[in-house]
């Protein structure tokens, strides 16, 4: 196990070094962090040009990357273009737990829900159950995201108030506190959470439904179902001790590749909902040609979508024993 876990560091590291100056080329060839200096009369084109040899933005591109290659390396990640000069960890840092506790809670509210859904529907197989359940995932998976956040702001933040006549709305439609909140809110801060994650958690529910449901059917095909029922073993146990347990191995496979991909890839999500999040530093850095945060926040996430996915990898060990004694 050891050795798998360092040949996927050793084959990841190139990786993440591609990626970093592909982003790095990319931001430099699409946005400026000085184009906003330009339409402001009061500052002189010199006083510009100046500010552009004082960021380094006149260095040849690679000279420019492998010094901040070497700050990020030292654990440097420099300061922000456009943000006064503020440090770069500190914004990407709280930007990255607040994508981390939305990420967690639709993730976990998506396996639990949608586990549960598939589960039910492999064991009532043919029933109308199985077929209600796969009616919903269906339109689940095939329902955009930004669409339904936009209904559910409708709903949540007009119609729903209007027809039971409250003012406020029953659910905040936006941010991560309520205009004027004065340090953490813990009951404020889960309103705010509740409409972003209904919007992320559907989509999932649909797919660990659809797979839990077709890997369970599998599951109890197989010889050891068949050996465990043939041992007088109750129902209950077969299903949950020998066909739910190895039928969560695509599950989890699944959930692994999603948690990673949505650390860095809720952009829209967070854009529907001003949701101050990895996705909507990701874009906002872009627009403005801050390249420190940019880089920054691509990396973390590279770095983070690695580590999810090898712990999904090494958890399959957990889930099936035969996996471990295969290793060896």
């Amino acid at each position: 196990m050891a050795r798998y876990v360092l040949t996927r560091l050793a084959t990841t590291v190139p990786i993440l070094l591609a990626i970093s100056f592909a982003v790095f080329w990319a931001a430099n060839q699409v946005s400026d962090p000085t184009v906003a200096l330009t339409v402001n009369p009061r500052i002189a084109p010199e006083d510009i040009t100046r500010y552009r040899e004082h960021l380094g933005l006149g260095d040849p591109i690679l000279s420019r990357y492998l010094q901040w290659l070497g700050d990020f390396v030292q654990a440097d990640l420099g300061i922000s273009l456009v943000r006064n000069g503020a440090d770069v960890w500190p914004i990407v840092r709280t930007a990255l737990v607040n994508t981390l506790v939305l990420v967690s809670l639709a993730v976990a509210l998506s396996l639990v829900a949608g586990i549960a859904i598939g589960a039910i529907s492999a064991i009532r197989r043919g029933s109308f159950i199985d077929y209600l359940a796969t009616t919903i995932s269906f339109l689940g998976i095939s329902i955009p995201v930004f669409w339904l956040g936009l209904m559910l702001q409708l709903f949540f933040g007009l119609y729903l108030a209007n027809w039971l006549g409250i003012g406020p709305p029953l659910l905040p439609t936006a941010g991560l506190y309520s205009p004027g909140q004065q340090g953490f809110d813990l009951a404020d801060r889960v309103r705010h959470l509740v409409l972003p994650t209904m919007a992320l958690s559907l989509q999932l529910i649909a797919v660990y439904s659809r797979y839990m449901r077709a890997s369970l059917l599998d599951v109890m095909n197989s010889d050891h179902v068949r050996a465990a029922r043939g041992r007088g073993l109750p129902e209950r146990t077969v299903v949950v001790r020998h066909g739910v347990r190895n039928a969560l191995l695509p599950v989890t496979a699944q959930a692994a590749t999603d948690a990673g991909q949505l650390v860095g890839g809720l952009v829209v999500t967070e854009l529907v909902f001003q949701y101050p999040g990895m996705g909507r530093l990701f874009v906002d850095a872009l627009y403005g040609g801050d390249y420190p945060v940019l880089l920054a926040s691509v990396m973390i996430v590279a770095t983070a979508v690695f580590l999810v996915n090898l712990a999904g990898d090494l958890s399959y060990g957990v889930l099936d024993p035969r996996i471990r004694r295969g290793a060896r």
